[in-house]
């Protein structure tokens, strides 16, 4: 089978060397126009005045749309319609997109932007949770409380309470290709957009509405993105709609891209949360109840605020049996970029709560702090989370001890505390986290996919499916699925760009559901083919159509083998479809957000990660030193591909918890637009051992082939860096440091300084 074959990723060749097309590298048609947005240079007011004569006289612009141009005015949000494409005439952040310019160049269309004369009334910006709270400004009319048993009860019965605050800030998703589309204007009114997007049935379904037209006038192709990690889901949408609408008044192909700046300013991050907490646990560290607030700052639209916070609520418990537990959660409405989906879809904000609370009661107590979260795993023989799904399948106590003894978790804790004695200005930490992380998208109609697959009767396999390739090697497994079902090589199979005009109504490539859902549907496209010439070979042969085999490129037929490519020749030969669609929804599942009841997850993705780091006491500079990884992918499609997920994964969750700070000032500007001034890890920022193995246990659920989703799991791996850090912090004082996320530099040295006093 090609299954479970470490081949590479499909597009490899092409990403080094240049050759992969991405949006920005189609060639463009003759007279295709430039577009750029206009922004906002205020967080909250009013456009009293528009002088837009110089952005209309600029060299090389060719079209200005301002709101008075664009009546109704298209709408961009995911959710409930309240992100117009362009603000106007109140503002509501800085960086809102106010008019649209289409001129014969990217740079002319720059320029020209920044030609206009907007004058304001400003208005008081709501710019902090703690400027949200004071208005009352959110989303919803009160706060979402989800609840099990009487918390407040349990823990002012336990033996030992203790109670804490810790703020999580934001991340920019700083993918490598920024936001670009392009659109092609068709006969008869029709459209053809190129969109760097996880969500294709999106675009087309909102540039369906902007035009006025049904969604069969519209088709989106999306052949690959240089990385999304949620932000290419619902912001891609503001740019094919103006290039849409911008084609449509000028009848010629209209392109825009956001340069690095643009992007930063104009498009939404990660939620940034306060996470407060008050716990009850007896003297082993067992929790016997826990309380959770939870506040998120969500910008000035909805988008998928909700969702998000949600699932920062359902994984409130990660790993952990909380017998008593209220989960109150807040989505507070501010004159900022509007918050939206990023890897892990709140999970991180939500897990790494309960993370906080492990390790204060390990500090306590002063006891270990993998004992600790080991007291209070879900046992092994199946409970139940806050919101009632039981939990069948927990593969943590494995992985723990496996992790523990290959990364020799015991030594290295005791080598740590050696060093600390003797060592007064670097400090090491050693920490340790684990991941319970539930897979399907929780709004339950989201779960499905579909596919098509083409047979030719020269035996080449050509498919296409609902899932968009963003580097994640999406393509590479659904091929090497295929090969599978067909007995053929993954060099005969051939996927092409997603295509709204061949498989509709797709969902979004999110929730770490690409492989999951696409691959099922290719499974069962692929069998019913599969189905078809075997039939059709055992008709001819007089064999029994169950005793056909596909095996090694070959059809093996009672005592005769002839060629796959033979096979198809003869199944077309005989008139038989050699074109089959195929269709799969997620099963089991049952989920009532405002009761917060329910089975939300098709199943549970685990892992455990221990992380070694030092600081210097007098900086609060820090590195990563080493890190080991033990991850649950099932029956791996690929392990090659799951490690690299499983590496990247961690880097970048350590980057959100660590050196990756998004600043605003008083009037509502992003400071941190740029690579100069926003710090992603780089390359030296990995771990110098960075050892990650798979656990390879077959899925209990009957996924494809029995793997697990591995896209947002193992990002909170990078929750152990936080951890450590924490840890080392420990080493200077006996208060516990209450360090703050991102634990920048600045961070840390605060953090020492209060374990110190």
């Amino acid at each position: 089978m090609s299954v479970a074959k470490p081949l590479p990723h499909d597009s490899a060749r092409g990403h080094v060397t240049g050759a992969a097309r991405y949006v920005d590298d189609i060639p463009v048609p003759v007279g295709c126009l430039h577009l750029a947005f206009g922004l906002s240079e205020i967080a909250h007011g009013r456009v009293t005045e528009m002088d837009l004569s110089a952005v209309k006289s600029a060299p090389g612009v060719r079209l200005v749309l301002s709101p008075d141009n664009l009546i109704p005015m298209p709408d961009c949000s995911p959710s409930i319609h309240d992100e117009p494409l362009l603000g106007g005439p109140e503002v509501k952040y800085l960086g809102q997109p106010l008019f649209i310019v289409a001129a014969t160049s990217h740079l002319a269309a720059r320029r020209a932007a920044r030609l206009a004369k907007v004058s304001y009334e400003k208005a008081p910006a709501i710019l902090t949770i703690d400027d949200a709270l004071a208005a009352n400004s959110r989303f919803e009319d009160g706060p979402r409380i989800w609840a099990r048993g009487d918390a407040e009860a349990a823990i002012a019965s336990a033996p030992n309470m203790l109670e804490g605050q810790l703020e999580i800030g934001g991340q920019e998703h700083f993918y490598l290709e920024g936001q670009a589309a392009m659109a092609l204007p068709q006969e008869g009114d029709d459209m053809l957009v190129h969109s760097s997007t996880q969500h294709p049935t999106e675009i087309q379904h909102k540039v369906a509405h902007a035009l006025e037209v049904p969604m069969h006038a519209v088709r989106v192709e999306t052949r690959r993105m240089g990385g999304g990690f949620g932000g290419k889901e619902s912001q891609g949408n503001a740019l094919a709609i103006a290039c849409a609408m911008a084609a449509r008044a000028t009848g010629q192909p209209c392109k825009m891209r956001y340069d690095r700046d643009d992007d930063m300013m104009i498009t939404g991050k990660r939620h940034d949360f306060r996470l407060g907490y008050r716990v009850g646990f007896d003297d082993d560290g067992r929790v016997q109840g826990i309380e959770f607030l939870h506040w998120a700052r969500c910008g000035w639209a909805q988008d998928l605020s909700l969702p998000v916070a949600d699932r920062a609520m359902l994984h409130a418990d990660n790993a952990y049996w909380l017998p008593h537990v209220r989960i109150e959660s807040h989505r507070m409405k501010t004159h900022t970029q509007s918050a939206t989906a990023f890897r892990g879809f709140g999970g991180p904000q939500g897990m790494i709560g309960v993370e906080r609370v492990m390790d204060h009661i390990a500090h306590h107590l002063g006891a270990d702090p993998v004992e600790v979260r080991q007291r209070n795993y879900y046992s092994s023989e199946g409970s139940t989370t806050p919101y009632g799904q039981t939990v069948e399948d927990f593969e943590l106590d494995g992985i723990t001890e496996a992790l523990l003894a290959s990364s020799e978790y015991a030594a290295r804790k005791q080598a740590v505390a050696d060093w600390n004695a003797k060592n007064p200005v670097l400090k090491k930490g050693i920490g340790f986290s684990p991941v319970k992380f539930g897979i399907s998208f929780t709004l339950t109609h989201l779960n499905q996919a579909g596919a098509l697959v083409h047979v030719y009767q020269d035996g080449s396999i050509h498919m296409n499916h609902g899932g968009t390739e963003m580097g994640q090697g999406l393509f590479q497994k659904v091929s090497q699925v295929a090969a599978s079902v067909f007995g053929v090589d993954p060099s005969v199979v051939k996927i092409t760009a997603t295509d709204t005009a061949k498989v509709p109504n797709t969902s979004a490539t999110a929730a770490s559901s690409g492989a999951d859902l696409n691959g099922m549907a290719v499974k069962i496209a692929c069998e019913t083919l599969r189905t078809r010439i075997a039939e059709h070979l055992s008709e001819i042969h007089q064999a029994d159509p169950a005793t056909v085999q596909f095996a090694d490129g070959q059809v093996r037929v009672g005592d005769r083998t002839i060629s796959f490519s033979d096979a198809a020749k003869s199944a077309y030969e005989a008139r038989i479809s050699l074109s089959a669609t195929g269709f799969y929804k997620t099963p089991k599942l049952a989920w009532d957000r405002i009761k917060g009841e329910g089975r939300p997850f098709f199943y549970f993705a685990y892992g455990a990660a221990v992380t070694e780091v030092v600081i210097d006491t007098l900086t609060g500079e820090n590195r990563i030193l080493r890190t080991d990884i033990l991850h649950d992918a099932g029956n791996s499609l690929n392990p090659a591909l799951d490690i690299g997920q499983v590496e990247g994964a961690y880097v970048q969750g350590a980057g959100w918890l660590t050196t990756e700070e998004l600043v605003w000032d008083n009037d509502g500007r992003l400071r941190t637009h740029a690579p100069s001034t926003y710090k992603i890890p780089a390359c030296s920022d990995r771990p110098d051992l960075f050892n990650v193995d798979l656990w390879n246990r077959e899925n209990r659920e009957e996924t494809i082939y029995r793997s697990k989703a591995v896209g947002e799991p193992p990002f909170m791996l990078g929750i152990s860096a936080f951890m450590a850090l924490s840890d080392a912090v420990s080493a200077c004082g006996d208060t516990y440091p209450d360090l703050q996320a991102p634990a920048t530099a600045e961070q840390v040295l605060a953090a020492i300084g209060r374990a110190q006093r």
